[in-house]
């Protein structure tokens, strides 16, 4: 599933690519989504100039002219991708295909703009589309949901009151959208390996200098992430059609019963298990 940094990827890209640009057209060949596309999604959209492309989260947020808002979810494999001619079928970004070409009866939604097409392609159907008639509608979207990491409320002060009495292990905690926006089980990992914390610990055990170093290692991994183009699992692509690079310095994530690559360190990557996802971690950096 892509995590904030892929999707602040896609975002750039289609900042680039549709703001101020007219929806001339929008056509959806799959309601049948995570949530069932509404029938009156097309009109709404159509004949609307887009003003801005946002994020939150994991959600890509377009504002559109008369200050109405439609989220897009990615899920588990939706991808986004920008045609810009007809004799260039090849997506200028993500793609989770060994095949650089789409296939066509997994492109659910498609948007129509002059010299350009927006395709959503999604083989799981795990992601979705949702229409927001003005901002207070959006606001209460998101209601819930934690601070970002690069938010200012997210700090050490957050996390010390936040973790007071908490069984709770940390991982599941920097997975837990309610308390912290965006991160992922592969920047989970990367995260709590550079602030050498082990992914089991219960929060309200914590001390004040480990918190600390979750945030500013969350800020870290994760601005180092965006720079390097979000990271390739399953082919994903960047922008520029290339793959992301961060992968290539993953310290934990995808490297079990490899050494360490803490500098005088002699441990060994373990995986476990919590809640049905893995965790990387290093048997002695991390005890």
């Amino acid at each position: 599933m892509p995590e904030l940094p892929e999707v602040e990827i896609v975002r750039q890209s289609l900042l680039k690519n549709i703001k101020g640009k007219k929806i001339n057209k929008v056509l959806v060949r799959n309601r049948n989504l995570r949530f069932k596309l509404e029938t009156s999604f097309e009109k709404k959209l159509k004949n609307k100039f887009i003003s801005n492309i946002k994020r939150f989260s994991k959600y890509l947020i377009i504002e559109l002219e008369n200050k109405s808002f439609c989220i897009v979810h990615l899920g588990m494999s939706g991808t986004i991708h920008i045609i810009k001619n007809k004799k260039n079928n090849l997506p200028t970004n993500t793609s989770f295909y060994n095949s650089p070409n789409l296939p066509e009866n997994h492109n659910h939604v498609e948007f129509f703009f002059k010299n350009i097409k927006l395709v959503y392609n999604d083989p799981r159907r795990f992601g979705y589309f949702k229409f927001f008639s003005d901002f207070n509608s959006l606001k209460k979207k998101f209601k819930n949901f934690g601070p970002e990491p690069f938010n200012k409320k997210f700090n050490l002060e957050y996390l010390i009151n936040y973790f007071k009495n908490k069984d709770k292990n940390i991982k599941n905690f920097l997975l837990d959208q309610n308390f912290v926006s965006g991160i992922g089980n592969i920047y989970a990992s990367e995260i709590l390996y550079l602030s050498k914390i082990n992914p089991s610990i219960p929060a309200k055990y914590l001390k004040k200098n480990q918190c600390k170093n979750i945030v500013i290692n969350s800020r870290k991994i994760l601005r180092n992430a965006i720079k390097k183009g979000g990271s390739t699992i399953r082919d994903f692509k960047n922008t520029k059609g290339d793959q992301g690079n961060f992968q290539k310095e993953f310290k934990v994530y995808g490297r079990d019963k490899q050494k360490c690559k803490r500098f005088n360190c002699l441990g060994t990557i373990n995986k476990i298990t919590q809640s049905n996802r893995s965790t990387f971690l290093c048997e002695i950096c991390q005890k």
